[in-house]
């Protein structure tokens, strides 16, 4: 059957290999997406979830008990307070945004501590001038870099000693950069030292990417709020939009009055048939997790084999979902990201080019045969066309579809 995909015999051979080789790394990933499994079974079960929670509500969306007790699950599996999860966020982004612009006021500073944060959120922040940043509101920026993958805690001391920094944004996973991402254990490290220091500074975390990884989510080491989305790890493959805000119940609810209304909050917005899908996508999350993680180390081990260097290498203690190939060559780049889109259920027959993408300084060419728009969680595969020419390469709702696409992208090359 491979071969009918045009994947020639010695890719086969080398696969089979390959899958020999990381059946270690693949168990360990077994054993935390059945932990990840139980505690969301438990969250349901608490709560009751029944067929009334799937109902629809329409206009201002008052009283939508199925909306209520989402975000209660929501906030049972990730150890929040209280949680936002909404269909109105169009994107990871928004969601920042509005966390963002929900805890900041004029004269604010907030602090990102790995470096600068995702191009998306340049003309947000004001790092790109835009008449509606924070910055045109009086909100300043300031950002630490990493050091050797690891959070530079001398200058973080120096910092928030010098002067007061209302929010700490820390971003887990790497963006369009080639640091590591960052695991939950230097998240819990950072957090200690920091509370130190300064007791009162919000400390948010975009866990994009980062969900079910792991067995801890950072609210559970000392984080204030989170932020995801949920057509990535938590949508499992099934909600088609939206995103969460989770964490202390004082700020999910300033979440809630900057997304709606400031009287309003979290008491109103429509579900409009939604709830279904997104518990649903909720339910399956670990399992598509780890299929993207199992698909992750296999293209890990694979381009290492054919000699490209691969961030993490196949057996290193992932933080997120990306997998990145550092491809050294523009064209090499191009290829493997189309030949993702080959491999792929939705649009195979197109080629992706680089393009103008809004958001970005860079041209950026992005793969992605997804069910839903701009689905990270379904195999995906991007990267601006700057040098070193790295792909990032996320998702797989299954292995199965996942090692089909790794293969065929890597024969597109040759």
């Amino acid at each position: 059957m491979y071969k009918n995909f045009g994947i020639n015999e010695n890719l086969i051979e080398l696969s089979a290999k390959v899958e020999e080789e990381v059946k270690d790394v693949f168990s360990k990933i077994d054993k935390i997406c059945e932990y990840n499994s139980l505690k969301v079974l438990k969250a349901f079960q608490d709560n009751n979830i029944s067929d009334m929670h799937f109902g629809s509500t329409t206009g201002y969306g008052y009283g939508d008990v199925g909306r209520d007790t989402i975000e209660k699950v929501f906030s049972q599996v990730l150890s929040a307070e209280d949680s936002l999860v909404r269909s109105q966020f169009i994107s990871g982004t928004h969601a920042l945004t509005v966390a963002l612009f929900a805890f900041l006021r004029p004269s604010d500073t907030m602090l990102s501590i790995t470096g600068k944060p995702y191009d998306t959120l340049d003309e947000v922040i004001g790092i790109k001038e835009n008449s509606s940043s924070l910055k045109s509101f009086g909100v300043n920026f300031e950002k630490i870099d990493l050091i050797d993958n690891d959070f530079d805690y001398k200058n973080i001391e120096k910092v928030l000693k010098s002067k007061k920094i209302k929010l700490v944004e820390i971003q887990r996973s790497k963006g369009y950069s080639t640091r590591k991402s960052i695991t939950i254990d230097q998240v819990e490290n950072v957090i200690k030292f920091i509370r130190k220091i300064d007791k009162e500074v919000i400390i948010m975390i975009d866990n994009c990417y980062c969900e079910f990884v792991g067995e801890k989510e950072p609210l559970e080491v000392g984080a204030d709020v989170i932020v995801g989305s949920l057509i990535k790890n938590l949508g499992g493959g099934i909600a088609p939009n939206g995103a969460y805000i989770a964490g202390r119940k004082d700020l999910v609810e300033l979440a809630g009055q900057r997304l709606t209304v400031p009287g309003e909050g979290k008491e109103v917005g429509p579900t409009l048939g939604i709830n279904k899908s997104i518990l649903q996508g909720l339910f399956l999350a670990p399992s598509v997790v780890k299929a993207s993680l199992k698909t992750a180390v296999f293209a890990s081990k694979m381009l290492e084999k054919l000699g490209y260097r691969t961030e993490p290498l196949f057996n290193e203690n992932r933080a997120d979902i990306v997998q990145t190939i550092i491809f050294e060559d523009k064209e090499k780049l191009i290829k493997y990201c189309q030949g993702i889109q080959m491999g792929s259920p939705i649009d195979s027959n197109s080629i992706p080019e680089p393009w103008d993408m809004p958001g970005y300084t860079d041209q950026v060419i992005m793969a992605a045969g997804a069910f839903t728009q701009g689905s990270s969680i379904e195999l995906s595969c991007d990267g601006p066309i700057r040098p070193p020419y790295v792909a990032f390469m996320q998702g797989g709702l299954t292995y199965e579809y996942g090692k089909i696409g790794v293969l065929k992208a890597i024969q597109n090359i040759y």
